[in-house]
Parts: C-alpha cells; structure tokens; sequence
C-alpha cells in the first residue's frame, strides 16, 4: 500500500465515511475534561466520606442509604422482602 493509500485510508471510518478530524478530536477532548471533573467529584465524595467517618458515622452505612434513596420506595421494600424471606429460608434471622 502506497503512503498516499495509507492516508486515505486513515481519514475514512469504519463504515468507509469520511473522519472529521477536528470534530473526533474535540469529542475525545470533552470526554477526557468529563473523565477529570468524574474524578474531582469522586474524590470530593471520598472526601466527604472521611469527614463522616471522623465525625463518628459509618460510611459503608451512608453508601447503602445514599443506594436506597436512589431507588423507588416500592423497589426498595420489594427488595427488602425478597431479601427477609431469603434470610429466613437460610436460618439468619
């Protein structure tokens, strides 16, 4: 394959459209500025999360409450139930 072959083949998509070079580079550009602020906000979570654990709360105790307030109440008692019956079956309560 000739380096004027080679090029042009670089410059098409899988889908043999054309590249926008441009427009590619500042979709990867925006993803990475979201891959560092998700990072920021991870370690600001972490943060606060020390800050409980220093204040005397249990952090693995607020990530399981911070997953139930995420869920709807009726999946979350739905869950709760199948889990209670579950334990029950195994003896554990």
């Amino acid at each position: 394959m000739s380096k004027p072959e080679a090029t042009e083949e670089r410059q098409h998509g899988m889908g043999g459209g054309a590249v926008a070079a441009d427009e590619l580079r500042l979709l990867i550009e925006r993803a990475e500025r979201l891959e560092e602020e998700k990072r920021g906000i991870t370690d600001d979570i972490k943060d606060v999360m020390a800050e409980a654990k220093g204040r005397g709360y249990d952090p693995k105790a607020i990530r399981k409450i911070l997953t139930i307030r995420k869920k709807k109440k009726e999946e979350y008692q739905e869950e709760e139930a199948i889990l209670e019956v579950y334990l029950q079956a195994l003896g554990m309560i």
